[in-house]
């Protein structure tokens, strides 16, 4: 692991060196408020909510800064899913991703920036009330990441996402459209940095 920080530390730095961009890499955590959202087949009379349930989330990043624009492609580990309620009860349905965002930073004033850009996730778990469902859901998913961010002085991050599920992540035939929907609060830290901004 340590040899592959170091190969992945040379990399980056050769990549800022020609490209004459900045290159950072960082870790970043922070806090899920997630939610499903779909619809029935239209035949079941059966009524369903979904409420939002709080999770967590961290992982690495590296961000490629050319003057106003970044790119920053992260591998997240994330806890999503929802509270549902239904006529005959309520339950928790649990699900754990690895999020692979790669997000367009547009710089303003101040290291305050926009953000948008692709998420592509992988379903490592999908329990509803602790029973092991995970095959009756799809193992990837795709959702629009959408937010802003700040850069704060001595490698410190901020940012507030919304990622807007855009494929139906459920192969049961009872639900259709199930998406899924998450904000995102987080906290990064760039542990090394290359060239200048």
């Amino acid at each position: 692991m340590k040899k592959l920080i170091i190969v992945f530390a040379l990399v980056a730095a050769s990549v800022g060196a020609y490209a004459q961009a900045s290159v950072a890499i960082g870790i970043k955590g922070g806090l899920n408020f997630a939610k499903l959202n779909g619809s029935s087949d239209g035949q079941s009379t059966l009524k369903t909510n979904f409420d939002n349930r709080t999770g967590y989330h961290f992982g690495a990043f590296t961000l490629f800064k050319f003057s106003k624009i970044g790119i920053q492609p992260e591998v997240l580990f994330s806890q999503q899913g929802s509270k549902v309620k239904t006529d005959v009860g309520n339950f928790d349905a649990n699900f754990s991703y690895i999020n692979i965002p790669v997000i367009v930073k547009l710089y303003t004033v101040a290291g305050i920036n926009l953000q948008v850009g692709p998420q592509f996730g992988f379903v490592s778990r999908a329990e509803i009330d602790d029973q092991n469902v995970k095959d009756s859901f799809k193992k990837s998913d795709v959702s629009l990441a959408l937010g802003a961010g700040w850069d704060i002085p001595f490698g410190i991050t901020i940012d507030a996402r919304y990622n807007l599920g855009l494929t139906n992540i459920d192969d049961s035939p009872a639900y259709q459209n199930i998406k899924n929907q998450v904000i995102q609060v987080s906290v990064g830290y760039k542990l090394f940095k290359f060239g200048k901004d």
